[in-house]
């Protein structure tokens, strides 16, 4: 009994996805707002993702509470969930608050601080806010004013370090003048407006003591770039059943190191991707946002380089991988790319 015992262990440890230590995060902006298809989820779709959820026993965790296992290096357990919500639109509050509560499921809300400063029809107001962190909600830093944040074209070093700080603290002071000093500290949470960032960014980012959140598809864990965490859109046309429960299954790709890791085209146009493999993987593809497929050439078992048939088309696109895993799951990294 013994021995059949260890043979069933042996087997359950081949079979089992070597990386399991990462989370899949969601990403949401509006719920029941079919006006703007490329933003919202319908509420049909969104009840079906919770219930789900609940159904199949995911522990579904604040965003905070998974960056601070990645920085502390503590296992993440399998089938770990982050519901995050950008902007902090008023349909947040009106339909998808009283279903997140049902299910007592925490979630994180990026807000844009001066819409609802400016009492915005289409914004929640603080009350209501408050009233969602009393039921399970955090809040985290969306920017001022959701302005593109990248160098404009006449900004000075100076002039855009001075705006951008701006735009970073002065949103965080007003999220702790509204609920507590403690606010979005430990980790101090930024989603990047419109998901877009460069390495100066990132690096300023790190300078202020900030956690990067982008919306790049893919799950996050012990390999993440802390400046530039990756969620899982779901707007209309990716939250169906099939296109959610496939994300649920994804794992974090063991990448090494990418290069080049600025994100914003200054040379060649499509881009040379390569990539460094901490582990083997076997059968990777990759493709455009399109679902075009990008050439993938092995340079060694742990190194690849890809290069997509087309340019990159402003404003974005990005490069995503995925290889099989074993039981269902599929390792996943996708790499933005800026056009200007």
């Amino acid at each position: 009994m013994n021995l059949r015992i260890v043979l069933l262990g042996l087997v359950f440890f081949i079979t089992m996805p070597l990386f399991a230590n990462s989370a899949v995060v969601f990403m949401y902006h509006r719920f029941g707002e079919t006006r703007y298809p490329s933003t919202n989820i319908t509420l049909e779709q969104f009840k079906y993702q919770l219930d789900y959820l609940q159904k199949n026993d995911y522990k579904v965790w604040p965003l905070s509470k998974i960056v601070n296992h990645i920085i502390d290096k503590k296992t993440i357990p399998p089938k770990t969930v982050a519901l995050t919500i950008d902007d902090a639109y008023i349909s947040t509050y009106t339909n998808a608050y009283p279903m997140l509560k049902s299910k007592k499921f925490p979630f994180t809300v990026f807000v844009t601080t001066n819409p609802v400063d400016n009492k915005s029809k289409f914004y929640m107001s603080w009350e209501q806010m408050r009233e969602m962190q009393a039921g399970g909600a955090e809040f985290a830093n969306h920017a001022l004013t959701h302005e593109f944040l990248l160098p404009k074209n006449t900004e000075t070093d100076e002039a855009w370090t001075k705006r951008i700080t701006k735009e970073i603290q002065r949103a965080q002071q007003r999220l702790q003048e509204e609920f507590s000093a403690g606010t979005n500290e430990k980790p101090r949470l930024f989603s990047y407006p419109f998901g877009e960032y460069n390495m100066k960014m990132a690096e300023l980012l790190k300078k202020l003591g900030y956690i990067g959140v982008t919306q790049t598809s893919g799950p996050i864990g012990e390999y993440s770039n802390l400046r530039a965490l990756s969620r899982f859109p779901m707007a209309e046309a990716f939250a169906t059943p099939d296109g959610f429960t496939s994300k649920l299954n994804t794992l974090q790709m063991p990448i090494k190191s990418v290069s080049p890791i600025e994100p914003v085209l200054s040379g060649e146009n499509p881009p040379k991707l390569r990539i460094k493999l901490a582990e083997e993987i076997k059968n990777i593809q990759c493709y455009m946002s399109s679902g075009k497929e990008i050439n993938v050439e092995w340079i060694s078992p742990k190194e690849v380089e890809i290069i997509a048939n087309t340019p990159i088309v402003p404003p974005r696109d990005r490069y995503t991988c995925t290889a099989p895993a074993g039981n269902s799951k599929w390792y996943w990294y996708s790499h933005l790319w800026i056009a200007k």
